[in-house]
């Protein structure tokens, strides 16, 4: 743990890759396995153009419910950690896979939410994107500006990353000189990814999981829970 810190207040740039682990330990369900059902659904069966297009209603349910499940839980260690990381770090950035918005309410700011945000909402028709904390959304939101449908402002399966994010999340995997990776299983591209380019770009890789998912490319895995092991490597 020493060395670990050592490195990190050595590197010129920290890259970190965030992933469900991280919010998973506040609470929030990772939506894989069984936690994914809700009322006999899968994540992957709602989180669709084609499912939102047969029944809109039902999507926006099941966000409804997982916005009031997120506005129930708080930031853990973890989250404050990484805000404490980025304080003190020459360059810095965060690529989060999570949606839940709990790093910026935690305080991150260098950061690039790869696959949306849960609080964001985006119009089917005019593109407007209108930001709501209220977990009590009506049954089909519309939009002030056009009364067109509102969507989850999330990037869903079958859709493709934001290209501005994704390219400026591989310039990053290429530019930094140490990567964390904490509580992500490596499986969902294109974020699967990211720590090999780094690894292949010269990054010293830190994995911090329950279960590590980069067996033989880490160089150091940390294996428990990030609002535990953040925290020591931070402070």
């Amino acid at each position: 743990m020493a060395s670990l810190r050592q490195k990190i207040s050595a590197s010129k740039f920290v890259l970190v890759l965030s992933g469900a682990g991280i919010s998973a330990e506040s609470g929030i369900p990772t939506f894989r396995g069984k936690e994914g059902l809700w009322k006999n659904h899968r994540a992957e069966d709602l989180a669709s153009p084609a499912a939102f297009q047969r029944d809109p209603k039902l999507v926006w349910a099941w966000y409804r419910w997982r916005r009031a499940l997120i506005a129930s839980k708080k930031t853990n260690a973890a989250h404050e950690g990484l805000v404490r990381l980025e304080a003190r770090m020459p360059r810095y950035q965060l690529i989060t896979q999570n949606v839940d918005g709990f790093h910026g309410l935690a305080g991150s700011r260098k950061m690039i939410e790869l696959h949306g945000n849960i609080w964001r909402m985006r119009c089917t028709s005019c593109g407007e994107k209108i930001e709501n904390h209220d977990p009590d959304l009506p049954e089909l939101p519309r939009c002030l500006k056009c009364e067109a449908l509102l969507r989850p402002d999330i990037v869903w399966f079958g859709e493709g990353i934001n290209a501005n994010d994704l390219e400026q999340s591989i310039q990053s995997c290429r530019a930094c000189d140490l990567m964390l990776v904490i509580g992500t299983s490596a499986v969902v591209q294109p974020a699967a990814s990211f720590a090999s380019i780094a690894k292949e770009a010269g990054a010293y890789l830190v994995e911090i999981n329950p279960v590590p998912s980069l067996s033989g490319l880490s160089d150091v895995t940390l294996v428990g829970k990030a609002a535990e092991i953040v925290p020591k490597i931070v402070d």
